[in-house]
């Protein structure tokens, strides 16, 4: 059985303005640098084998501070990227819902195989993203890895483990950076815990919270 931390990158401004962010290069805030080396603390007993991440910044510099305590090199893969929103990328919800309304009720109302302008279809990222998933999981049998994408990526995988449909609104939070485990198995992945963040935890109240992918509204842990 194979282990996979699977975390969403730290907090980025854009999260913060419900900016959607899709392959745009946008990199980690203070409080994201901040988580991710929390995060980094957290995981430093873990019985890592590998440490692979989305190529693009954000989810980068959050693995960075994983794989800095377990003296890793960063295995990248784009197929680990946020889907592709096409049009939709760099605009805020309400401007989405303003400049684009058709592809704004697509996107809310998951529609399985709409493909935004120059974007990819819901149906297209997640194949993607198991793809990569399962490639990884199988190329490190029985061990533990760490895998860090974006929100987009942990609600196909969630789906996956639980054998949720995409089509069904999603009912689980998504936070920054969050640890998530999953195993993997005979080609099945199995969801062991989801959304801990105990290592954000920290004396000063004000500062306990972590953003959700959807709304941006903030959890406070």
């Amino acid at each position: 059985m194979t282990i996979i931390y699977l975390i969403r990158h730290g907090e980025t401004m854009w999260n913060r303005e419900k900016r959607l962010q899709g392959h745009i290069d946008i990199g980690l805030n203070d409080r994201g640098h901040w988580q991710a080396k929390q995060l980094g603390q957290y995981l430093s007993d873990r019985p890592l084998a590998a440490v692979i991440s989305s190529d693009l910044s954000r989810a980068m510099d959050t693995a960075k501070a994983v794989a800095a305590y377990h003296q890793m090199e960063l295995l990248l893969d784009a197929g680990l990227r946020e889907r592709h929103y096409g049009i939709m990328q760099g605009l805020s919800h309400d401007e989405i819902i303003e400049k684009h309304p058709r592809n704004h009720a697509a996107w809310k109302n998951r529609e399985i195989d709409f493909v935004p302008e120059s974007g990819e279809s819901l149906q297209q990222f997640y194949d993607r993203v198991l793809q990569s998933t399962m490639m990884w999981a199988e190329r490190y049998p029985d061990q533990h890895i760490a895998m860090v994408a974006h929100g987009g990526v942990l609600d196909c995988l969630n789906r996956a483990a639980t054998k949720r449909s995409l089509d069904v609104a999603r009912d689980f939070e998504i936070l920054n950076a969050s640890l998530n485990t999953l195993s993997y198995q005979n080609g099945q992945l199995e969801l062991l815990e989801w959304g801990n963040v105990a290592h954000l935890q920290v004396a000063d109240e004000e500062n306990n919270y972590s953003l959700d992918e959807v709304d941006g509204s903030p959890k406070w842990v």
